[in-house]
């Protein structure tokens, strides 16, 4: 039986003890730590840039997924690659070939139907060459289709299951038939985040995903450890 990996989202844990909440979320078993960097245009909310990647590199040995959500992803993947992030995520919604007009992102989220197929590849690609991890991530909103020509590619592709700009969001419940279309179709990792607690960890693991993003209900909760084993024990089958 393949391992449910847990990713907590440093975006929800106390930066005031950074060091700290580190440390204890090593101690808690996660396989990894999520990155939540967006730039208040593809997703409405201005987070973390590569100095707070770089400081958490220094801070620990587990694996770091940097998740752009961000515009232009291209002019900064090398920031985050010598900031020392293993893994890069970027979005489809990133490549619209008609992006629209940003001033209206907190109410309309970032949906694209055609995106710029060569430059995502390339873009995919240069990762690769540089030796990290290619994710590719698609909002609620963007069809599955949109990224299967690239499936071939991707190392991991990460499921939104909530409008990302914000931890704390309630899960999508539509977005699981998306994992399970998506399973037979990419042999790799299936990543997914938004929502995940101990009510909906066990349904998208179901349904095809290996990686669980979790922000505030692990840093929410009183005993990391704890919350790292419940994620896990409500993905196993009955």
């Amino acid at each position: 039986m393949k391992k449910t990996k847990i990713a907590p989202s440093i975006l929800s844990c106390d930066f005031g003890h950074l060091a700290e909440e580190i440390r204890k979320t090593e101690a808690a078993g996660a396989d990894m730590l999520h990155l939540d960097i967006m730039d208040g245009h593809l997703a409405p909310n201005l987070t973390m840039g590569p100095a707070l990647v770089k400081k958490v590199r220094e801070l620990t040995n587990l694996p770091l997924e940097a998740h752009l959500m961000i515009d232009n992803p291209d002019i900064f993947m090398n920031d985050y690659i010598e900031a020392g992030a293993d893994i890069i995520t970027i979005h489809a919604e990133a490549y619209d070939i008609d992006p629209p007009s940003n001033r209206k992102i907190k109410e309309v989220p970032r949906t694209v139907k055609k995106i710029d197929e060569k430059k995502l590849r390339r873009d995919l690609e240069r990762l690769k060459s540089k030796g990290k991890m290619a994710g590719l991530t698609i909002n609620p909103g963007t069809a599955l289709s949109v990224i299967e020509p690239f499936l071939d590619t991707a190392d991991i592709v990460l499921i939104m299951s909530v409008n990302p700009g914000f931890s704390g969001q309630k899960f999508m419940p539509e977005v699981l038939p998306r994992i399970k279309e998506l399973r037979p179709k990419f042999k790799r990792e299936i990543m997914v985040d938004g929502g995940i607690n101990d009510k909906t960890a066990g349904e998208v693991i179901k349904a095809g995903a290996d990686i669980l993003v979790t922000a505030s209900y692990f840093y929410g909760a009183d005993d990391y450890k704890k919350a790292v084993e419940t994620l896990i024990s409500v993905s196993r089958p009955l």
